[in-house]
Parts: C-alpha cells; sequence; structure tokens
C-alpha cells in the first residue's frame, strides 16, 4: 500500500488532505419540485446525467485518492459519470456509503418541497430545520455526518498515514492555500483528496456541522446564508482537512473551507 509523506502539526505529527463534496445531478423529482428523501430512488434525468459529465469535464485533471458516494441511485450515477471523465480515478474503488443518505422526510417524502414549508408553518416552527413525521430530526442526520467523518478519517489515515513525519514546533494551523478559480483550487500537489458525492439537504446539514462545531474556517468575506444554502445540482464544496493521530485513532487537527456550492462547470 503506497505511503505519503506526512506533516506536522501542533507538536504532532498530522496528514492534510482535501475533501470535495459534490450535491448529486438534477432528477425529475428536483425538476417538479418534489421531495425525494430516502423513499423515491430516482435516477437522474437527461439534464441530470448533462450536469454529472459537466463536473467530470471540469474535474477530469484534478487527483483523487479516495471516492466516497451516498448508495442512493442519483448519488451513484453522479460519481460514476465523474470518475469516467477523471484521470487518476480509473483504478479507485468507489465506496457506497449509507450515511451519506438524504435525509429522511418522513410522510412529506414524494410531495411537493412547498408543502413541507406549509408543514412547517403550520407547525410555528421554521425551514429548513422543521421534521414532519417519521423524518429523521436535524440532529440524527448531523449524527450520521459525524459517523461518516470518523469512519472516513480512519481510511483516509489507514491509507495514507506515514511515520517518516519530521516533528514540527509551529503552534498554529498552516496557511490555506490560496483560491484561483480554478478546478483544483486548494489541492494542486495533493496527493490525498477524497471525493464524496451525497445530497442537498444532507450537505446543508454537513455544512452547518463543520462551521458551528468543527470551528471551520470560511473564505474571507463570506456569508453565512450563502454557506448554509442548497447547494445546485452537481455544485461543488471544498475544504482542506487536517488529521492528527493518537493511540493508533485518527482525529481532526483543522479544517479550512476553501469555496461553496461552486458551479463554473455549467459555463462549459
Amino acid at each position: 500500500m503506497r505511503c505519503y509523506s506526512a506533516v506536522t502539526f501542533q507538536n504532532m505529527r498530522a496528514l492534510t488532505f482535501g475533501l470535495t463534496f459534490v450535491r448529486h445531478g438534477e432528477t425529475q423529482c428536483n425538476k417538479e419540485g418534489l421531495l425525494q428523501g430516502q423513499a423515491i430512488n430516482s435516477p437522474l434525468s437527461e439534464t441530470g446525467l448533462e450536469q454529472a459529465e459537466a463536473a467530470g469535464r471540469y474535474l477530469k485533471g484534478v487527483k483523487f485518492s479516495n471516492v466516497f458516494v451516498s448508495d442512493m441511485l442519483r448519488a451513484q450515477q453522479t460519481a460514476e459519470t465523474i470518475m469516467k471523465y477523471n484521470n487518476s480515478c480509473s483504478g479507485l474503488q468507489m465506496v457506497s456509503e449509507p450515511l451519506l443518505k438524504e435525509i429522511n422526510f418522513g410522510v412529506a417524502e414524494g410531495g411537493r418541497v412547498q408543502d413541507l414549508k406549509e408543514m412547517a408553518k403550520a407547525a410555528g416552527q421554521s425551514f429548513p430545520g422543521f421534521t414532519p413525521p417519521e423524518g429523521e430530526t436535524q440532529e440524527q442526520v448531523k449524527e450520521r455526518v459525524k459517523e461518516f467523518m470518523k469512519k472516513m478519517y480512519q481510511q483516509i489515515g489507514d491509507e495514507h498515514w506515514c511515520q517518516s513525519g519530521k516533528d514540527d514546533t509551529s503552534s498554529s494551523a498552516p496557511e490555506p492555500p490560496p483560491v484561483e478559480g480554478k478546478a483544483d483550487d486548494g489541492v494542486r500537489g495533493t496527493p490525498v483528496h477524497a471525493l464524496v458525492v451525497t445530497h442537498g439537504a444532507y450537505m446543508c446539514v454537513a455544512l452547518r456541522y463543520f462551521v458551528e462545531e468543527l470551528h471551520c474556517s470560511l473564505p474571507q468575506g463570506s456569508d453565512k446564508a450563502h454557506v448554509f444554502s442548497l447547494s445546485p445540482n452537481t455544485g461543488l464544496c471544498r475544504f482542506i482537512l487536517t488529521l492528527r493521530k493518537e493511540d493508533n485513532m485518527f482525529r481532526l487537527s483543522g479544517i479550512h473551507c476553501l469555496f461553496v456550492h461552486r458551479g463554473d462547470h455549467f459555463k462549459w
């Protein structure tokens, strides 16, 4: 198994890697404003396939070392299409992960998004954040996000950790790489980079968790309302994470957001 050189972080050996989240492409339900959740396992629409192909072409030269994807069809098709176009994915194994499923919207699944908003209003609650009967709460979804992140840390660490790094006496995280509006922003020359293909509402919960609980730093001038908004179909969000190793466990030391909801590939 190939092992990459480690860098150091706060007097401990550490591994820094890129993480790119991608929302799946459009489905017919998306087009019609219907909630899919977990009960409706829709394929990509023709437009969704075109979006996935555009994302694949945009990310063609970006190197990935790992690919994680929701086990739902729309996410699987998106990931497969991106990998088909990507130069580094030919030998990679796509990990199908149930923890990346979309939120379960309970009795609201199959209905209009507008109907869910009206249910929330009738209950005197805000949307998003409202849990319809038989649906998942935001807290339950956040627990799935946390469990996935911990699993990912372990796999990334087990596969890419190297004990040959030198100690560093620096007490602060390294400066985030510059963002230049290019497909490989922040991961140019980075051998460890995970692609995660998942769902819109799930990504909203994940981003809020990153910022509010993991204290993820945001790009200068970021508007939190935009950061916490729904990403467009095949929208991209990228982060730089640093792991430390303690007693054979890999834990997060730092996280920085490079960009959110990027859709530059739509111009292609």
